[in-house]
């Protein structure tokens, strides 16, 4: 395995493959304060000049994180089909990367050949990638998952509504929902981030989501992103929930900080399938995000981009029904800016995508951050062309209670329309039963509250 090449006269020599994979990053503060960032860009070209001529049994062979050193590790180890790997594993890593992007190749062949790479190599083939690269590859991949409802549909493009409140107030969080809904947003999840993180206040967001549902009769899941485990309480004491969710780091220590494990994943996994109340297969909701296991101090020197992927590799064990990235939540220590932004955007899509999940990104900033609302924007559009599955969304792209920027309920309308995608099937004929959709677009009634609170009219 060669890790050295000239350039210029000059001989880059890397110690190892975690340097190599570090140094290849485009440009990442949370790799720079991490110590493991390219000091320049020549620097940064050689090491993709050497990791595009490694062989993927090359990566396999020499394991970032050594499987008998870290759960997560093996999970992704023992995830691969070898039938599908044998045939590739003397690829060079420049070699996927043509093969991915060759015209020829289909949404579905990306799906079949996902089986047999692991989160490191999907890594390796991002960081060769350019913007436009990561957008033409992720858009040929469609992946349906189906809660209550199906989504993940060509032509189509899902949202979460986030109808967050800084006091949980359930009147509250059900004015922003009935906001989202004028909008057409919540197809696919009521998400609810709670102050409180126990499980009376819990079941009792589930419930209050439930029942708005049961009301109105609308097609989409529910789901409160409290812990997990507070989520289990709440659902043993009989709270209604579709869907059951978890933070993901890509290290075994990383995800101990967050208090799970894949034991304790497992449990919950058993909880969900027998006593949720979502009626098909996919119960799951997975959030990541660049930068937490440096956040944590359980990176092992692996840098953000690569343990992203881990945290997908370990994700589609259990064929979750959504993953999202919430891309700039974290801060400017791990995204500087909105260049590093919209570039972890738009790997994260991809990375998803490639391992075979139903990928959403909540395009986010922090105040601190050195982006604006007019960078989301373009992400937005960025990741619509890419065929992202689902936008989250909340009023005027301004969390009152986590106290970050995303995207508003008009945004997301917006990104269809001008893209001519629609929600979900069942929640596009839900909306067009209310007279909220008409002939393929929102209708004059869009953004009214009142719909929800005065008998459901359909005048004007």
């Amino acid at each position: 395995m060669k890790l050295k090449t000239s350039i210029g006269g000059r001989v880059y020599s890397f110690g190892h493959l975690k340097e190599v994979f570090g140094k290849a990053n485009e440009e990442r503060s949370g790799d720079d304060l991490a110590g493991i960032g390219a000091s320049d860009l020549k620097e940064r070209i050689a090491a993709k000049a050497v990791l595009a001529d490694l062989l993927l049994s090359d990566i396999r062979n020499h394991p970032l994180l050594p499987p008998e050193e870290d759960e997560v590790s093996r999970i992704i180890e023992d995830s691969i089909d070898e039938a599908v790997y044998g045939p590739m594993s003397g690829w060079s890593v420049s070699e996927l990367r043509e093969y991915i992007l060759r015209t020829e190749t289909t949404g579905d062949e990306l799906l079949r050949i996902s089986k047999g790479l692991t989160s490191e190599m999907i890594a390796a083939v991002a960081k060769m990638m350019t913007n436009l690269d990561l957008i033409q590859a992720a858009s040929r991949i469609e992946v349906r998952t189906r809660c209550n409802t199906e989504i993940g549909h060509k032509g189509t493009l899902s949202s979460r509504a986030q109808p967050n409140h800084p006091t949980d107030s359930l009147e509250g969080m059900r004015a922003s929902l009935y906001e989202a809904l004028s909008y057409g947003i919540g197809d696919a999840v009521i998400g609810i981030n709670p102050v409180t993180d126990n499980a009376y206040t819990t079941k009792a967001l589930l419930e209050a989501a439930k029942e708005v549902m049961d009301v109105w009769q609308i097609p989409t899941q529910n789901c409160v992103l409290a812990h997990v485990t507070t989520q289990m309480e709440a659902i043993k004491q009989g709270a209604r929930a579709d869907l059951i969710f978890q933070s993901l780091a890509g290290t075994e220590k990383g995800n101990r900080a967050f208090g799970i494990d894949k034991r304790l994943l497992d449990e919950a996994n058993d909880l969900i399938n027998s006593e949720g109340s979502a009626q098909g297969p996919h119960r799951w909701y997975f959030e990541t995000g660049q930068g937490s296991e440096l956040s944590s101090d359980t990176h092992h020197g692996i840098d953000q981009v690569t343990l992203e992927a881990r945290c997908y590799g370990l994700a589609r064990v259990y064929k979750p029904f959504l993953v999202n990235t919430v891309v700039g939540f974290i801060g400017p220590e791990y995204l500087y800016n909105s260049k590093q932004v919209i570039r972890a955007g738009l790997e994260d899509h991809f990375m998803g995508k490639m391992h075979g999940l139903p990928m959403g990104v909540d395009v986010c900033y922090t105040n601190h951050m050195n982006a604006d609302q007019n960078d989301m924007d373009s992400l937005a559009v960025m990741l619509a062309t890419a065929g992202v599955n689902f936008l989250i969304g909340v009023p005027m792209a301004d969390d009152c209670m986590l106290n970050y920027q995303s995207l508003s309920y008009h945004d997301i309308a917006t990104i269809r329309e001008l893209f001519g995608r629609t929600p979900a099937p069942a929640f596009r004929d839900w909306l067009q039963e209310r007279g909220i959709w008409v002939n393929g677009t929102l209708s004059p009634l869009a953004g009214d509250p009142t719909l929800f609170v005065q008998g459901g009219r359909k005048d004007g």
